[in-house]
């Protein structure tokens, strides 16, 4: 097999296989990239680009069915959450056309001394690698290529291996839309490609999205040649649970949260951190209705988990399951595999002296902790070196106010759930990665915030 292949999680058969690109390739997509972006990135208008962006993400509405069925394809994801990923995709196109002519306009500075004017003008920055992950292949190229192309940066996608379909639609995508030869260009290079892509001089930032380990070479390669970098990396966001007037809707939160994507999201709620007061009933509900959940094949009506998505992510996960348990963790529902299909399990009680309570779990796993108080609970929460999102239950608005601003991390949400939008800033702190993405943050963060003084 090689690098670039779709195997179906549901039955491990591989469906396609990908070549990598040549070196003489790859070397020839650089130069076009840069020649496209000093042509039309620069001679063009805010306004012509952002209608370009408009169209690509009315695109993926009209082969939303076609885009799902990729999805389901290469990872297994539930259909009902495909179409949730390609609906978000498109929404964050269309954002950032709409707001990227006022947040890339020209910023007037009122001079203190001297004559004449400055101001700051949001030039491109030239070509802009980013290296995408697996678990939404469509939504994380959105909110990465979308505000680059307002900007005027050309964009080379580096997808995931097991994802090269999805990459091949969205650069028919960004074709039919009218982006023009270079602006967008999906790459299927090896790892040791994307270092000389690193390299090149005329490639001024790298966005990734993916793991920690590859997050720490990529910047080290990125920092050796002086080039901007914005890291989303891994998550075990805390869900803080401190009071509540309805304990049954808080259960039905997590559940729903840690199982979206088949628990395969950075931002997913990981660790529920529970007031010892409801400490047992909380826990109680939270095996029983995360017990009632089947894993089951994701084009099934009504599905709720899918397999993980690939038999080497469920093996990982089971091994990180068993750990816990040789800790001293218990298993209070579920705990079982079958291939890449891992049964939706809560554990509880990890010690936080062992290795495996600072780990992540990408999966369909839930852990529970109690805690006396609320300063206990800031504590375990922040007791991780990973600092994404973080999600806060409580009737009292001051000890909200309170909690959030003590948390360590790059999002905080209170009493609610998966209430992400295109206009929420979303990254993290500590070894979560930094910079920003989505939002009017992430509208600017390849530009060169050019000084322009005239005396």
């Amino acid at each position: 097999m090689g690098s670039y292949a779709v195997v179906n999680p549901v039955t491990g058969e591989q469906v396609a296989e990908y070549p990598e690109i040549s070196d003489g390739e790859l070397a020839e997509v650089i130069g076009t990239a840069a020649d496209t972006s000093r042509a039309w990135g620069r001679s063009t208008t805010v306004a012509e680009r952002a209608a370009v962006v408009v169209k690509i993400g009315d695109l993926h509405t009209e082969r939303r069915d076609e885009l799902a069925a990729a999805l389901v394809e290469e990872m297994g994801k539930p259909l009902a959450h495909a179409y949730g990923e390609i609906d978000f995709a498109a929404d964050i196109y269309r954002y950032h056309a709409e707001i990227a002519e006022a947040e890339l306009a020209d910023e007037q500075i009122e001079l203190r001394a001297g004559t004449g004017t400055a101001i700051i003008r949001n030039a491109p920055l030239g070509v802009i690698l980013g290296i995408m992950p697996w678990n939404f292949p469509f939504y994380q190229t959105a909110r990465f290529a979308g505000p680059n192309l307002t900007i005027g940066n050309s964009v080379l996608l580096k997808p995931a291996p097991q994802c090269p379909h999805t990459a091949e639609l969205i650069q028919q995508i960004y074709n039919d839309a009218g982006a023009p030869a270079g602006a967008f260009t999906a790459i299927l290079a090896s790892n040791e490609q994307i270092g000389t892509v690193i390299a090149d001089p005329r490639v001024a930032g790298v966005s990734l999205t993916g793991s920690e380990r590859a997050g720490s070479a990529v910047a080290e390669q990125a920092g050796r040649h002086l080039k901007k970098v914005v890291l989303e990396l891994g998550g075990t966001d805390p869900f803080i649970v401190l009071s509540t007037n309805d304990l049954d809707a808080v259960v039905a939160d997590l559940v729903s949260a840690r199982l979206d994507n088949t628990g395969q999201s950075c931002n997913a709620p990981k660790r529920a951190i529970v007031i010892s007061e409801l400490y047992a009933e909380f826990a109680a509900k939270l095996a029983e209705a995360m017990g009632a959940i089947a894993a089951t094949e994701p084009l099934s009506e009504g599905a709720e988990a899918g397999p993980v998505s690939s038999l080497t992510a469920a093996e990982r996960l089971d091994d990180q399951v068993q750990r816990a348990v040789a800790a001293g963790g218990q298993i209070t529902a579920g705990g079982s595999r079958s291939g890449a299909f891992f049964a939706p399990t809560v554990i509880t009680g990890i010690p936080r002296d062992s290795a495996i309570y600072r780990e992540e779990m990408f999966g369909p796993v839930a852990l529970v902790y109690e805690v006396a108080d609320e300063a206990e609970a800031i504590e375990v929460a922040n007791d991780t070196p990973y600092g994404l999102g973080s999600y806060v239950y409580t009737t009292d608005s001051a000890q909200a106010e309170r909690v959030a601003d003590a948390i360590d991390a790059g999002m905080v949400f209170v009493n609610c759930v998966l209430a992400d939008g295109v206009e929420l800033p979303f990254g993290g702190v500590k070894r979560s990665g930094f910079g920003r993405e989505m939002g009017r943050l992430g509208a600017t963060e390849f530009v060169n915030k050019k000084l322009i003084r005239i005396a």
